[in-house]
């Protein structure tokens, strides 16, 4: 299940979005560090990443397809979902926060 973030309007639905990108010679420099200083490198593969960050702004969808909805309500999402602008910012946030957290 994906939420349609085309419909999300700025400064009603989201107030920022984030995309980290980085260049494979960075990628490299860096592993050339941590082979250098002996460093142990770990990988983290998170399944269902984007479902672990927080919503602070209010967004509401539709109930899926299938699901039984006789009075025609909608979803208030508190954590955030696959398709919203603000996704990958919020499981960011809490990703950094994590990290600062470990020391």
């Amino acid at each position: 299940m994906v939420i349609k973030g085309n419909t999300q309007r700025e400064g009603i639905d989201f107030t920022e979005i984030f995309s980290p990108v980085v260049k494979m010679t960075t990628i490299r420099l860096i592993l050339a560090i941590v082979a250098h200083k002996q460093w142990q490198v770990f990988q983290m593969d998170v399944k269902n990443v984007f479902l672990h960050g927080d919503l602070y702004e209010e967004v509401y969808m539709k109930m899926p397809v299938g699901i039984p909805n006789p009075h025609n309500k909608f979803c208030k999402l508190q954590k955030s979902f696959y398709g919203l602008k603000q996704a990958s910012r919020q499981w960011f946030a809490k990703l950094a926060a994590f990290l600062q957290k470990q020391g």
